[in-house]
């Protein structure tokens, strides 16, 4: 069944403004998604009726807090299958794969390897160069095959010197593509390395199971799956938590502490120090609860049908030159003649349309593209066809005027 687009579009405020005089056409949700009125109500009634510190008070505010901050990670690690204890609060997955970069590498002995790929987002890439500089490790890339997927044969020779862990993208956000994350991780399972899931770009779009994906982490934010701005998640394996170190000292990560030692918590606050952002957890579960509602199945075939039909649009233009395979996630990356992607961006803000232009926070993959920056559109399951004929409509007008 297809869904009510039009219906959904009404639990969404800000899809009522006009921009330009125009209604918007919001194509930016591989940046972030726009909020239901269900998790601004969630997040409003928290701050109204329970706002208090978790885990540290005996009277009721304190407790209800608590409460409903727990549920949320219950609701939350339910959505991909995992335990509450392996869900750990963060405020974005940059923060959640520092944490992992952190961990890891602080153990690491000098000389051993870092395997990543080539098609990264940056907060999977710099996190290990810091670490690696740090500590003296080497870092690896797996190389980018034909038709823009990633190639098991470099996967195979990068994993075939042990690396201490394979950090890679579920879904590309410049390139759409799809990678086999089950079989990414059975094989640096196999190869002794931990496996770390960039899932940023996967777990608003597409169900998710942590158990069939066999990974040890997995990282993904709450503002790109109709969450808050300021809370992120970070799956680990229980017994990960129990062996590896914590990453920042404060309050509630401790289960005791002396002037000369402390003693940590039980997993997962072990992980999160400091007051948490109790508002963000429970807005992040009620995204969950409305994604759920809608059905992650019917969002990613809207969503795959969409950029299907962009592509389609975009290759009638003329000169358009768009990057990523032909199976792809719900985004497509282009250019269109020799209009500059900032200029063509700014060609859609005229129509309403708003879209990306730079190099996406992967700037060794859009240099590996040649260009210095792309276009992107990236759709969400409230977008329409109608707004991609409307992005169609406006790219014509940039070609006619600078291409």
């Amino acid at each position: 069944m297809a869904l009510d687009v039009e219906a959904i579009r009404e639990d969404f405020p800000i899809l009522r403004r006009k921009v330009n005089g125009k209604r918007i056409a919001y194509l930016d949700n591989a940046a972030t998604s726009q909020k239901p009125l269900a998790v601004l109500e969630a997040m409003e009634r928290y701050y109204r009726t329970c706002n208090a510190n978790v885990h540290r008070g005996t009277h009721r505010l304190s407790e209800e807090a608590t409460d409903a901050y727990e549920k949320a990670r219950a609701n939350i690690a339910g959505f991909i299958n995992a335990q509450p204890e392996e869900i750990i609060f963060t405020k974005n997955a940059t923060e959640a794969l520092n944490l992992v970069a952190s961990v890891v590498c602080r153990q690491a002995k000098e000389g051993q390897r870092i395997l990543l790929t080539q098609m990264e987002h940056h907060s999977n890439i710099v996190p290990w160069q810091i670490w690696a500089a740090e500590r003296g490790l080497e870092l690896g890339y797996a190389e980018i095959g034909e038709g823009f997927s990633l190639s098991g044969q470099s996967v195979l020779e990068g994993l075939s010197g042990s690396p201490l862990i394979f950090s890679f993208t579920h879904i590309s956000n410049v390139l759409g593509t799809i990678n086999d994350a089950a079989w990414l991780c059975r094989k640096a399972r196999q190869a002794g390395a931990y496996s770390c899931v960039d899932a940023a770009q996967s777990v608003p779009h597409m169900q998710v199971d942590v158990r069939e994906m066999g990974c040890d982490f997995l990282a993904f934010s709450g503002h790109k799956m109709l969450g808050p701005m300021g809370i992120g998640v970070l799956y680990m394996r229980r017994r990960l938590q129990e062996c590896l170190p914590p990453f920042l000292g404060g309050g509630d990560m401790i289960s005791s502490v002396g002037f000369e030692r402390s003693y940590w918590n039980a997993p997962p606050r072990k992980y999160e120090a400091g007051t948490p952002n109790v508002a963000g957890a429970i807005g992040l579960s009620a995204a969950i609860d409305y994604l759920r509602r809608v059905g992650m199945g019917k969002i990613a075939r809207h969503e795959k049908e969409l950029a299907r039909l962009c592509v389609e649009r975009l290759e009638a233009i003329g000169k358009a030159r768009i990057y990523g395979p032909k199976k792809r996630a719900g985004l497509v990356s282009f250019n269109i003649g020799s209009v500059h992607a900032h200029d063509a961006a700014a060609f859609a803000d005229g129509e309403g349309v708003q879209i990306r232009a730079g190099h996406h926070c992967a700037m060794p993959l859009v240099r590996m593209l040649g260009e210095a920056a792309t276009c992107r559109a990236s759709f969400y399951l409230y977008n329409t066809e109608e707004e991609v004929e409307r992005l169609s409509h406006a790219m014509r007008k940039a070609q006619r005027a600078l291409g």
